[in-house]
Parts: structure tokens; sequence; C-alpha cells
């Protein structure tokens, strides 16, 4: 008996982790905001955020660098993928 509760419960706690998994996966192939795109940009190169363009297929960041320099990157709203300009 205890080893049918037992494996009952295993059996509940992966499926739980299996649903967690698969609602996390989902998350991440939603298309990326604004907000999230700030984010990617600030991971990439630091410094604070001058301007923020949306465009058909991706955002255009504007940051200014601590050392003065402005950079403006472009990060795919599918994707996320960010690059120079």
């Amino acid at each position: 008996m205890r080893v049918l509760l037992s494996l009952g419960f295993i059996a509940c706690v992966s499926l739980a982790n299996f649903a967690q998994a698969a609602t996390a996966t989902q998350a991440s192939h939603a298309e990326v905001d604004k907000k999230k795109a700030v984010i990617l940009a600030k991971k990439t190169i630091g410094g604070k955020t001058l301007k923020i363009t949306e465009k058909t297929d991706f955002y255009t960041v504007r940051i200014l660098k601590y050392d003065g320099h402005v950079v403006d990157l472009h990060i795919n709203k599918k994707t996320g993928e960010v690059k120079k300009d």
C-alpha cells in the first residue's frame, strides 16, 4: 500500500514539473515587448536608455554607454536577437 502511495506521489510531482516546464517553454517563445527589448539591450551593453523606436520586425534601443558613446542596438521582436548598428 505504501509503495502504491509513493508511486502515486512521484507521478503527481513528475506531472507537475512537466507542466511547469511546458509553460516556461511557451513563455520563452512569446514576442519581445519594449520592456524586454530594453532589458536585453542593457544586458548586452551597460548604460542609460535614451530612446526606443519600434519598427515592424525589431526595436531600436539607443543607449548612452558609461564611457559617453551612444550605441543603437536592434532587437528582433520574434527571436530577441540583439545586433549592433
